[in-house]
């Protein structure tokens, strides 16, 4: 991990105490389904938000679930 990418990590971990879901929108994205469960999480209480934010931030790699996403293997072509 280089130095940039720590302290992109180091700055979304401290949007994400501040206002949880905007770190979380800095990492995944404001569309994403990561970013509406900490919005949720957020309303329903600060502390739940803070913990699901971080975990996401720190544990979540969006590319990998993005790469998931996008596979068209998941429909099935009816004639």
């Amino acid at each position: 991990m280089g130095m940039c990418s720590c302290c992109c990590r180091c700055l979304e971990i401290m949007c994400a105490i501040l206002l949880p879901p905007l770190g979380v929108c800095l990492r995944h994205g404001c569309c994403s389904m990561e970013f509406w469960i900490s919005v949720l999480l957020t309303i329903l209480g600060y502390l739940p938000g803070v913990l699901y934010a971080a975990y996401v931030i720190c544990s979540v790699d969006p590319e990998r679930v993005r790469r998931r996403g996008d596979s068209d293997d998941d429909y099935i072509y009816v004639a």
